[in-house]
């Protein structure tokens, strides 16, 4: 089944962390990190292959200092009670301090109807329970509660990053305590840095799925799952399950390495599950990994087990 494929490979280049959200219009919007990590886009189209020739709108910029002045990363679009939000993250510095990142995590609204129109306003940071390494906020609601899933440095833990859940006041506010929910336990989840990053998350089968991503941003990235019965409370860590294998890496037969940072879609008929994501098509890198431009957002059909799981698939070739 994963084999059949509607898609052309890659279908942005040079755009990694892919979010892409079909609306209730038509449209599919995306968004993405770009290599000059300086600013935020957004383009739509009513196919995922358009997204490629679609023309990008920048819709915000880098500060030239302060906490919103570098390595703006890997942005989300969602679309909460009547209005358009963009999830990203930002630091006030490219250095690091003990192998991590400055990064906290920001929150932009828009009320007009299109997105690539109208005016984007800054809401400002989301607080967390620590003034620490926190990127890649995600958005979901269940049965009436709005949560917010991301990643995040815990200064008492080793590692880069765990995963977070926390109910949400609004799209920019948390409501109540923090939960750790996942942090790097497996060996493909420590290989060059001990991370748990983009979470994504998909309702299907009576569960809701966070897949995230793992290890360092080179071959190594990799995709793998957590999962909690619909009806389990969501703030309890214990309700939440990782599989112990990941779902997607490297496939060096296909050519395709570093698959991770996903967001999901469906098809342009509303009948299959998309997997978006990003991948190189070579395996040496030349530097640190981070300011190698070639992470291609691809598109793949997937599937469901018999236990309802989600079946990713290899990262299928790209096409000539």
């Amino acid at each position: 089944m994963n084999n059949i494929m509607p898609y052309q490979n890659p279908v942005v280049e040079q755009r990694a962390d892919p979010w892409v959200y079909k609306h209730s219009d038509g449209y599919y919007y995306m968004t993405a990190s770009v290599p000059e990590y300086d600013r935020i886009e957004l383009r739509r189209s009513e196919t995922i292959n358009g997204l490629g020739v679609a023309e990008p709108q920048v819709v915000w910029r880098k500060y030239a200092t302060g906490p919103l002045s570098a390595n703006i990363w890997a942005p989300e679009i969602h679309f909460i009670d009547q209005k358009w939000y963009i999830n990203f993250a930002a630091a006030r510095t490219t250095d690091t301090k003990e192998g991590l990142f400055d990064h906290r995590m920001f929150v932009l609204e828009n009320e007009t109807a299109n997105p690539l129109e109208g005016e984007w306003i800054e809401k400002g940071q989301i607080k967390t329970k620590w003034e620490s390494f926190a990127l890649d906020a995600t958005y979901f609601e269940h049965k009436g509660i709005s949560y917010l899933v991301w990643p995040q440095k815990d200064p008492d833990i080793v590692g880069n990053s765990n995963l977070y859940i926390a109910e949400l006041e609004n799209p920019w506010t948390l409501k109540g305590e923090q939960v750790m929910i996942a942090t790097p336990e497996y060996d493909w989840e420590k290989i060059g840095f001990l991370v748990n990053e983009g979470p994504a998350v998909i309702k299907r089968n009576g569960k809701i799925f966070i897949s995230f991503s793992a290890s360092a941003t080179n071959h190594h990235y990799c995709m793998g799952i957590l999962s909690a019965d619909e009806n389990s409370p969501l703030l309890d860590a214990s309700s939440w399950h990782k599989k112990a294998e990941p779902l997607m890496t490297t496939n060096e037969q296909t050519g395709q390495y570093g698959p991770g940072h996903n967001s999901f879609t469906v098809s342009e008929d509303g009948e299959q599950d998309v997997l978006i994501y990003h991948a190189r098509n070579y395996k040496e890198i030349t530097g640190d990994p981070l300011y190698d431009p070639n992470r291609h957002t691809r598109a793949q059909v997937f599937t469901w087990d018999q236990d309802g799981f989600p079946v990713f698939g290899e990262p299928v070739p790209d096409k000539e």
